[in-house]
Parts: C-alpha cells; structure tokens; sequence
C-alpha cells in the first residue's frame, strides 16, 4: 500500500508540474506582447512618437487634399474627376478629425488648419505636399488643363501619404493609428493607379 501511494502521489505531482507550465506559457504569450490576438488588441491607445507625427503629418496632409478636391466641381472638366475628388474628400475628412481626437487624448498638439503645410512636419521631400506656387496654379486652372494639373499633383501626393503610412505601419505601435494606415495604403494606391489612367486618357 506503501509503494502505491508513493506512485500515485508522484503522478499527481507530475501532473501539477505539467498544468503550471502549460498555463505559465499560455499566459506569457498574451503578457509578453506575443503574436497572438490579445496582445494586438492591448495596443489599442498605447501610443509612441511615430503615432504623434503620423497623426501630426498626416492632418495637414489630408487638409490640403481636401482643399484640392474641393476646387474640382468649380473647375474640373472631367465626371471621373469630379467623382475622384468628391471621393477624397469623403474619406480625408473623417480622417482628420479622428486624428485631431487621437492626438487631443494624447495630451499631443494637433497642426492649426490653415497653416503653410508645404513641408510640413520636416517630410519635404517624401510627403508629396504641394507648394503655395502650386496651389496658385491650380486654383488658376480650369477645364482640362485644370484635370491634368489636378491629377498630376495629386498622383504625387497620394504616393507622399502611402510613403508616410508605410512608415507607421513599420514603427508605429496604437492599433488604431495602424490600422489607419492600412487603409490610407489601399485606398490611395488605387486611386492612384486610377489616377494615371485618366492623366494617360487626357
């Protein structure tokens, strides 16, 4: 009886041995900000420095777009741009405020509207921002030479905003703020392409 309790007893120890680290490693995975679903959703408001000049970049970015498409019912020749530029700003705008919010919740200063955006933010050069000789130009256009100018400055600042949420998607760290770019990424690249279709038509 002696030998089979002693058994029985190294079994159950045995057993509870294999339980805690089976459970030690199911947790570790969900703490240590493993691959798994829970330590992606835990992101969600846990901000870093990329999240703030995304946001920051990003607001004046998309206020100059709209800006742009909203030139285009007044001046635009072509539907498919009227219909583009209506596009546009029916999905920046959104974006700018839900950025101006994210920002607020940081404690983080969001960009005044209206400013010079031209470089906004040390992204000269990558952010596709137009000048003030630009936007002068453009608001001076009309018809098809407006539609050309039009889709060749906005080409380049589509290809400034997918630069710049390739870049918080590599170092970024709130979900949301991510899953932004995500969208920006998709969304922009196809109008681009559909961009260049209709600049190549022109």
């Amino acid at each position: 009886m002696t030998t089979t309790h002693a058994i029985r007893r190294a079994a159950l120890g045995v057993a509870t041995a294999s339980a805690v680290v089976l459970l030690a490693a199911c947790g570790g995975d969900k703490d240590t900000g493993g691959h798994g679903a829970p330590a992606a959703s835990a992101t969600a408001g846990v901000h870093n420095a990329e999240d703030v000049s995304f946001a920051q970049g990003m607001i004046p970015h998309h206020q100059q777009a709209v800006e742009m498409a909203r030139l285009a019912p007044g001046h635009a020749a072509s539907a498919e741009v009227k219909a583009l530029a209506a596009r546009i700003e029916k999905a920046q705008d959104p974006e700018i405020r839900t950025m101006t919010s994210w920002l607020k919740s940081w404690g983080e200063e969001p960009p005044m509207a209206g400013m010079d955006h031209s470089g906004h933010g040390g992204m000269a050069g990558m952010s596709g921002m137009m000048s003030a000789d630009d936007m002068t130009a453009l608001k001076k256009s009309t018809g098809a030479g407006f539609d050309r100018k039009f889709l060749t400055l906005m080409i380049a600042h589509h290809q400034g905003a997918v630069e710049m949420a390739h870049t918080e998607k590599a170092k970024g760290r709130d979900s949301r703020a991510t899953k932004m770019a995500d969208d920006v990424i998709a969304a922009q690249s196809a109008e681009i392409k559909q961009m260049k279709g209709l600049l190549a038509r022109s």
